[in-house]
């Protein structure tokens, strides 16, 4: 595992592209290891371009990624696999497939010809399912599965994969409240109790603060502003980056920066009433 007091993950001068377009320019990084971190900014920011960059899906025009100072262009597609796990937006799995043959997938990078399933990896898929809470929907159908369950079995795929980096791309995508805490409450854990690297991209500003020790916004393909949720999330950062009128107010719960919009309308609250005489009276 990678020590907490280095750098997991960097970028040095990233610039990427499609068709003659940039979508990514010079964007320098330096990911702690340990830590959560998460990727925000507005629709076509970049956003997805770059993590998909640190995970080497993309090849960058120029610059260079290192995980653990190692560049990535050194590494075979094999090795990096050992190295990180990339979950993308919204994935969906073969029909009939169970969440425990689901999970065995993620051992695929460790299998070769002279290396078969062995006991070895039966006892990461079996931990991966336990760490995620599906020991007892392990036999089902994943397509049967609610959402927050669903996005559980492919983090316990990454999980089986044991990597030190996941790369998660927006894993609260379709996914209510309750769910998407639940998703964020496990990706915590694993950073914060078993030492993992987590990089996100999500959309959902407070979440992000919630969560995240490290934010990195993007703006029309640069890096606006990084560093911690207090360091980054200012009014005036709402208001340049997202377009956003805001007030930014202590998070009651976290004590962290918590996004108030203001908007156009409902921006004043209603006066106290006194509740409506029903006609019934109740002794």
């Amino acid at each position: 595992m990678i020590e907490r007091t280095t750098h997991a993950l960097t970028a040095s001068g990233l610039r990427v592209g499609y068709g003659g377009r940039e979508i990514v320019s010079d964007v320098d990084l330096a990911l702690r290891a340990g830590s959560v971190t998460a990727i925000i900014g507005p629709n076509g920011s970049g956003k997805s371009t770059l993590l998909r960059t640190l995970s080497r899906l993309l090849v960058p025009d120029a610059g260079s990624v290192a995980v653990g100072g190692r560049p990535l262009s050194g590494m075979r597609t094999r090795d990096i696999a050992k190295t990180m796990a990339f979950l993308p937006q919204a994935p969906i799995a073969p029909e009939g497939m169970t969440v425990r043959e689901l999970v065995a997938r993620g051992r695929h990078p460790h299998q070769s010809l002279l290396r078969q399933w062995s006991a070895h990896d039966a006892a990461e898929v079996d931990a991966a399912v336990q760490l995620t809470a599906l020991w007892d929907l392990a036999d089902r159908d994943v397509q049967t599965l609610s959402g927050g369950q669903r996005q559980r079995a492919w983090i316990a795929l990454s999980l089986a994969q044991d990597t030190d980096i996941l790369l998660l791309d927006e894993p609260t995508t379709y996914l209510d409240i309750a769910h998407s805490v639940e998703v964020l409450d496990l990706i915590d854990h694993l950073c914060v109790d078993l030492g993992r690297t987590v990089v996100m991209v999500i959309h959902d500003l407070n979440l992000a603060i919630r969560y995240a020790d490290d934010l990195v916004v993007l703006h029309e393909g640069r890096i606006a502003a990084q560093g911690s949720p207090d360091q980054v999330i200012t009014e005036r950062l709402l208001e340049a980056v997202f377009g956003l009128t805001a007030r930014v107010v202590p998070d009651p719960v976290s004590g962290r920066p918590l996004v108030v919009p203001v908007g156009r309308r409902r921006t004043h609250r209603a006066p106290d009433t006194p509740p409506k005489e029903t006609g019934d009276t109740h002794v």
